[in-house]
């Protein structure tokens, strides 16, 4: 579809967004033929080195001329989830959640995944290994966080995976004192359908009607913006939609500001010269906060942590709990233990 959308509708810029699967052969794609890419919405690890030609070789990682990211990283989860934690009484004990999947490998890396990073803050990971998504049958996970005795349970688990999980898990008996997942309880309904169970569950917050950023283009706020999609859906506003519109930000800002927008190197130039605010924060190709092999490619974004609250109608709030890393961003409760 990216080599389509470049020989056959002489594209000018591309942009993508949504896990590895997609934002990685679509920005690898876009870097071979020398076309302009802002991706998003991928954890930048598994998108830098994901591409690479060897991920296992630091030293053969190369930036891209092209290829532009923006999104939070693995240290920054690792920092939101602990900072969470912390606020809880537990041993420390975290159990690990990895599909073999782009996200799960990186997350699960021994070396650059959580494991280092949770050690570090003073947390103990149990990884029972990879598993394959769709899988029907989580008992080997939750007898090894049973036997390591773990009150806490984290990972990136695709939504229908973590269900089969969490109901087996408390069917087998195991109840941690905190669940803390990315993707799988990342939509609204995907906690609705857990009933009671999905109460206080936790994750990491990119963007919420409660964010202080504004639309570069409509001028809309967060809450604005989110109330705007759940009146024109009838559906509750979901994370996604605040990086999904900040493309198209980010898309105008840039072509606004080159004079031949068939140009791309010209084009490549304004993205790294970037310097805005947009509805998720605050985008710049300028290297904060990035190790040097990727400053280049990639701009992170600020992170904070939540949990679902069950309301009185069955539905969930999102409750940010959590905002060391990015304290503009607004807490509205503390965290709390699950049931």
């Amino acid at each position: 579809m990216a080599k389509s959308l470049i020989v056959d509708d002489e594209i000018d810029l591309m942009l993508v967004g949504s896990t590895p699967e997609n934002t990685n052969p679509v920005a690898t794609t876009c870097e071979a033929e020398g076309m302009p890419v802002i991706s998003t919405t991928a954890p930048w690890q598994p998108w830098f080195i994901g591409q690479q030609g060897n991920p296992g070789d630091p030293s053969s990682w190369k930036p891209f001329d092209f290829a532009f990211h923006y999104f939070w990283g693995l240290e920054d989860i690792i920092a939101v989830y602990t900072s969470m934690w912390k606020q809880l009484d537990t041993n420390g004990k975290v159990g690990g959640l990895f599909p073999n999947d782009a996200d799960g490998n990186a997350w699960g890396d021994p070396k650059n995944g959580l494991k280092p990073g949770l050690e570090a803050a003073g947390f103990s990971l149990t990884d029972p290994g990879r598993y394959q998504n769709l899988s029907d049958d989580f008992t080997a996970q939750v007898n090894a966080f049973k036997a390591a005795n773990a009150e806490i349970v984290t990972g990136v688990v695709i939504p229908p995976d973590f269900t089969t999980f969490w109901n087996q898990a408390r069917q087998q008996g195991f109840r941690p004192k905190a669940v803390t997942v990315a993707k799988a309880i990342l939509f609204p309904q995907s906690v609705e359908t857990l009933g009671d169970a999905g109460n206080n569950l936790s994750s990491e917050v990119w963007w919420s009607a409660s964010h202080p950023f504004k639309s570069s283009l409509t001028g809309q706020s967060s809450a604005e913006l989110a109330a705007d999609f759940t009146a024109k859906t009838g559906r509750p506003w979901t994370q996604p939609i605040g990086f999904s519109h900040s493309l198209f930000e980010v898309a105008a800002n840039v072509m606004g500001r080159v004079s031949d927008p068939s140009d791309a190197e010209a084009i490549a130039a304004a993205i790294a010269a970037t310097d805005m605010t947009t509805v998720v924060g605050k985008v710049a190709w300028n290297g904060a906060g990035v190790p040097p092999f990727a400053a280049k490619n990639v701009c992170k974004t600020p992170l904070v942590g939540g949990q679902w609250r069950k309301k009185a109608d069955g539905g969930f709030d999102l409750v940010i709990v959590e905002n060391a890393t990015a304290p503009e961003i607004p807490t509205a409760g503390k965290m709390e233990a699950l049931a």
